[in-house]
């Protein structure tokens, strides 16, 4: 069974391959099959923008689709930049982005902050399969730590002590938003192969 992961992220990639694979599906990205999609994500949630992506692959290489879209959401900020976290501020750079966000908690008395991410998996039939996972933490006062990417140096994780670019792959895996929203998907996945039977004769 042979799913079209819809991003250009080979991390991404990697990360659905280990947590789906054990349901006997094969995930590429659509590059691997000649695809450049990139359609404009004109909505409104998280959910919305996912869907938009997992659709517009699932139409043009006529396999099921996976797409995420994930984010930053600071209480202080009324959820700010949500979906807009890749391009918050028209800023360039990742270290640009997360430099802005400290600049506009300047004084907050709430740091609390979660990152968020829905999966949504779209068939050529137009069959919609979603998850979301969030996990919760503070923004830093400065940033810490040299992995991870985007916001990952000011997000802090109160439990480990630690930001998310401190984390090694293997502790973030287990308690990222994505981690968390993509093994509720592949519990979804299963549930749903087992109803419909994929691959056998009914």
């Amino acid at each position: 069974m042979k799913f079209v992961l819809a991003s250009h992220n080979r991390g991404k990639l990697q990360e659905m391959q280990a947590i789906l694979s054990h349901l006997g599906v094969e995930v590429v990205l659509q590059s691997d099959l000649g695809l450049n999609l990139e359609p404009e994500e004109t909505g409104t949630t998280f959910m919305e923008n996912a869907a938009i992506k997992a659709r517009a692959v699932a139409q043009a290489s006529g396999l099921p689709a996976i797409a995420d879209d994930s984010g930053l959401c600071v209480d202080w900020l009324n959820g700010a930049p949500g979906i807009y976290s890749a391009r918050y501020g028209g800023v360039g750079s990742d270290a640009e982005r997360y430099q802005l966000l400290l600049q506009n908690m300047r004084g907050a008395t709430n740091r609390a902050a979660h990152f968020h991410t829905a999966v949504v998996c779209c068939f050529p039939d137009g069959r919609q399969l979603t998850a979301q996972g969030d996990c919760y933490g503070t923004i830093a006062f400065a940033p810490m730590g040299e992995g991870g990417f985007g916001y990952d140096p000011v997000f802090f994780v109160p439990e480990l002590r630690k930001t998310f670019a401190q984390l090694t792959a293997e502790e973030k895996n287990a308690i990222s938003h994505r981690g968390n929203a993509l093994r509720k998907f592949a519990q979804v996945l299963q549930e749903d192969m087992e109803k419909n039977g994929y691959g056998t004769d009914k």
